[in-house]
């Protein structure tokens, strides 16, 4: 698991002395890589009382185009530069480039976290 935590190196690079141990909320997560496909969520309990809505896969995106948006279909991902791989896998991530039944667009949501992909038409 990963910490989230704070860190154990001082700004010195010397070592801190640990007070307790990790806590349940400070564990990380593995990256929610939301595909291009059939709609699959799943709601995940956060800090606080909270909830988060993770798009596990997806094939829908709310494009905007100047003063309107429009519900698109999404065919297929273009670009990530989040990782040249995405692309071959069909993963959507934030900036990635979209090809859409409106044209291309860039994705502005983390639908990872949101549940949604959100996104500004190119054309």
């Amino acid at each position: 698991m990963q910490d989230q935590g704070r860190s154990t190196r001082k700004r010195t690079g010397g070592r801190l002395k640990n007070v307790r141990n990790t806590r349940k909320d400070e564990l990380g997560r593995l990256p929610t890589e939301t595909e291009v496909g059939e709609p699959r969520f799943r709601t995940v309990a956060v800090h606080g009382n909270g909830t988060k809505t993770r798009a596990l896969a997806t094939n829908v995106a709310s494009v905007n185009k100047g003063d309107e948006t429009v519900a698109a279909e999404i065919d297929d991902v273009v670009e990530n530069d989040a990782n040249p791989n995405y692309v071959r896998r069909n993963i959507i991530t934030k900036g990635a480039i979209i090809e859409t039944s409106e044209g291309r667009a860039r994705v502005q949501s983390r639908p990872g976290q949101t549940g949604q992909v959100n996104a500004i038409s190119l054309e």
